[in-house]
This record gives structure tokens, C-alpha cells and sequence, in this order.
């Protein structure tokens, strides 16, 4: 519940949460809290004080005094709170609390004064009532808002001074009378008192000394007590040890034979591991000499492969050098013509031969003409004999054999030999 106080009042909150009191002017109350309001406007207080000066002189201080809790200081706002605002600021309680207060510090301050001094000093005497009654009001969280302390009473003084000597006079003498009876009736009473405190003297004397007595025999029945119970508080302790000392031989033996059981298993661990570690290494082992084996294989197999590329790159090698020596011998025998040995190759290697196959094959079906013709006599060139069998001969027999396959190639393809086969035409028909 949401609670808001009005603009001259604050809520008291206490209960759950709130170590002393909460003052606030809107705060929520929960459940477990007790919220309560109070009034801060002042109120006035109307007295007129009846006061004795030090001449034993009465007079009466009429005073009107407005009063109020000090809202400008939290710690006194919290006093109020707890030591008056419970009762109504106007209640009988609060009204006597206010007056005692400035009835007891007018009285105090008054005695210390004559009436001269009162009467004189009026203003003096009004503010000092002020202060010393604000000095106690602190206490209870209020504060004097307004003190109009009125003009004393007027009283006749010397008639007052008569009647205060007379007064003393006969108090004096009211005193000296009542002194010597008083006397008389103390030394009565002194000698009675002393015979009536030897009796109370000899009867607390005996009653001490039974109370003593009884207090030994306690005591000694106390000790008593005390030593059987020691006694069988020894006998449980020393069972207790014994027992204890048993509990724990018992369980040394069951932890020695847990730890034994322990490191059984623990060996029997360590052996399994070792086992499966043994295992493991040969197996290792076994794959390490597969590998090895299987690197020498491989190694082995590579080596082989290299040497039969050796052996073969050395035969192209022997190949290249006989086919030099071979067509460096013919560059020799064609006196070095180039052109010449270029066309020995071709013939040789049957180039012309596989381009009559490819023509043969590409009019297969048609109707080409064919030319039939023969190198005539081997053995025979140009009227002069050749021996048959001889180099020469040989060379002489392709030469030969040369015009009809270019007429043919010509004839079938329209390809024209090149210029010097035509010379060594001409050359041969003269």
C-alpha cells in the first residue's frame, strides 16, 4: 500500500526491512510494516509558575510558551517520533511533560536569585529561562518556537520580608524545640537500638554460624557427589579409550587389506598393460620389417628400372652413333651432296612407296591409269658395263628406276618432280 502524508504531517513506518524507525512523507507499506502519522505543527502552552527566590520569597511567572517538534534535524524528528507523537500533542500527558520541564528549570534558576535581581534583570532572567528550558526539551525532540514569559507579579516586598523574617523566626525556633526532643528521643532509641542490635548481632551471629555449618556439610556432600561421578566418569573414559582403540585397530586392518587389494589390482593392471605394450612393440616391429622389406623390394625394383632406362638410352645412344657413321659414310660416297642424300633416305626408307600405297588405296575402285614399265638390263649404264653385285650398281638401279615413278606420281597426282630430276632426265635421253 502506497501511504502519503499531508503537508504538516510525516509517516512513522516500522517493521520488516527497517532496522529503527522510517520517517517519510510518501513511502509504500508492506506486508510485516505498521505505518502511523503525526502532526508537526506547534502548539501553545499556557503556565503561570509559582517560583520561590532566595529569600525564600514566592512569585508567580505567567508564560506562554509555543512549542513544537524540530523539523530541521532528522535525529530530533526521530525522538519526537518515538517518545511523543504516540500520545495527542494536546493530551494531558504531553501538557504535563512541557510544564515540568519549565516549572523544574524556572524553580532551579529562581533560587539562585533574589527578587531584586529578578525584578531588575527581567529580560536577563526571561531568556535564561528560555535556554534552560530548550537545554531539556532537546531530549524529547522539541523545540521552543515562541517563549512570552509576562510581566511578574506584583508583590509587596517589604511585607514579604516581614512575613518571611517572621517566618524564619519561628522555623528557627520550631527548629531548636524539635532539635532537643529529637535529641532526647535519639538517646532513647540509640540505647535501645544498641541492646536490640546485640540481640540481632548474637541471633545473625548463630544463624551464620548454622548456615555455615550447613554449607560444610553440602559442600562435603557436594565433594562426595562429585568424586563418584568423577569416578565413573574415569570408568567411561577409560572404556571409551579401550573401545576407541578397538575401533581403530579394526579399521587399520580393513584399510591394510583395502591397500592390499588395491596393489593386486593394481599390479594385475600393470601386467595387462605390459602384455598389451609387448604386443603392440611386435606388432611394431612385424610392421617395421614389412615396411623395410617392402622399401628394399621397391628400392630393389627402381634400381632395376633404372638400370634397363641405362641400358636402353646407352642402345639409342650406339644406334645414334652407327646411324652418324652411316649417313656421314654416304655424305662421303654422294661427294657431300645434301639434296642427294636427302632423296637416298627417302627412297630408301620407301617413302615414295607408301604414297603410291595412300594414291592406290584412294582411287581404289576407279579406273586409273596404270603405267607398266622396266629398268631395263641391270648390270648396264649408259653403254659402259657394270660390274653386278657393286655399290655402284646398286645406286645405278634406283636412278633407274626413278623417271618412270615420277612420270607415274606426275601422272596420277600432277605433282612435278623437282628441277634436278628433270636434268638428270635430259642428261639421259642423250
Amino acid at each position: 500500500m502506497f501511504r502519503v502524508a499531508g503537508a504538516s504531517e510525516y509517516l512513522v513506518i516500522t517493521g520488516i526491512g527497517i532496522r529503527d524507525v522510517k520517517l517519510a512523507t510518501k513511502s509504500w507499506v508492506i506486508h510485516g510494516q505498521r505505518c502511523t502519522k503525526f502532526d508537526i505543527s506547534p502548539v501553545n502552552y499556557t503556565f503561570e509558575v509559582q517560583a520561590m527566590s532566595a529569600e525564600k520569597l514566592p512569585f508567580i511567572l505567567p508564560a506562554v510558551f509555543t512549542i513544537g517538534p524540530r523539523t530541521d534535524d532528522m535525529d530530533s524528528l526521530k525522538k519526537y517520533a518515538k517518545l511523543i507523537s504516540p500520545h495527542d500533542k494536546l493530551s494531558a500527558h504531553v501538557k504535563d511533560l512541557v510544564k515540568g520541564v519549565i516549572e523544574g528549570e524556572t524553580r532551579v534558576l529562581a533560587a539562585s536569585m533574589t527578587m531584586e535581581e529578578i525584578f531588575r534583570g527581567a529580560k536577563e532572567f526571561k531568556q535564561e529561562v528560555y535556554e534552560s528550558v530548550q537545554l531539556e526539551l532537546d531530549q524529547f525532540g522539541l523545540v521552543i518556537y515562541n517563549a512570552n514569559i509576562k510581566q511578574l507579579a506584583k508583590i509587596d516586598v517589604a511585607e514579604a520580608k516581614k512575613k518571611g523574617e517572621i517566618g524564619a523566626k519561628l522555623r528557627e525556633g520550631e527548629t531548636l524545640q524539635n532539635a532537643a526532643k529529637i535529641d532526647a528521643e535519639t538517646k532513647i532509641i540509640s540505647v535501645q537500638r544498641q541492646g536490640d542490635g546485640k540481640k540481632e548481632e548474637i541471633k545473625v551471629k548463630s544463624a551464620v554460624d548454622i548456615f555455615e555449618n550447613e554449607r560444610e556439610a553440602e559442600v562435603a556432600e557436594a565433594n562426595a557427589e562429585l568424586l563418584k561421578k568423577k569416578a565413573g566418569w574415569t570408568k567411561e573414559a577409560q572404556v571409551a579409550e579401550v573401545e576407541s582403540a578397538k575401533a581403530v585397530a579394526l579399521r587399520e586392518a580393513e584399510l591394510q587389506r583395502e591397500v592390499q587389494e588395491a596393489n593386486w589390482e593394481l599390479y594385475r593392471t600393470q601386467k595387462a598393460a605390459e602384455a598389451i605394450l609387448f604386443e603392440k612393440e611386435r606388432e611394431v616391429e612385424v610392421q617395421k620389417a614389412l615396411a623395410e622389406a617392402s622399401f628394399y623390394a621397391s628400392q630393389q625394383a627402381a634400381d632395376a628400372g633404372l638400370y634397363a632406362k641405362k641400358r636402353e638410352a646407352e642402345g639409342i645412344v650406339t644406334v645414334a652413333q652407327a646411324q652418324g657413321v652411316y649417313l656421314r659414310t654416304l655424305l662421303e660416297a654422294l661427294g657431300g651432296n645434301y639434296a642427294a642424300l636427302r632423296d637416298y633416305m627417302m627412297i630408301n626408307n620407301g617413302m615414295f612407296q607408301e604414297i603410291a600405297k595412300i594414291n592406290a588405296e584412294a582411287v581404289h575402285g576407279l579406273q586409273p591409269k596404270i603405267s607398266i614399265w622396266t629398268g631395263g638390263i641391270a648390270g648396264w649404264e649408259g653403254g659402259d658395263k657394270v660390274v653386278t653385285g657393286s655399290a655402284l650398281a646398286e645406286i645405278a638401279n634406283v636412278y633407274r628406276t626413278l623417271p618412270p615413278l615420277l612420270k607415274t606420281v606426275q601422272e596420277q597426282t600432277g605433282m612435278e618432280p623437282p628441277p634436278w630430276m628433270g636434268s638428270l632426265k635430259d642428261a639421259c635421253e642423250e
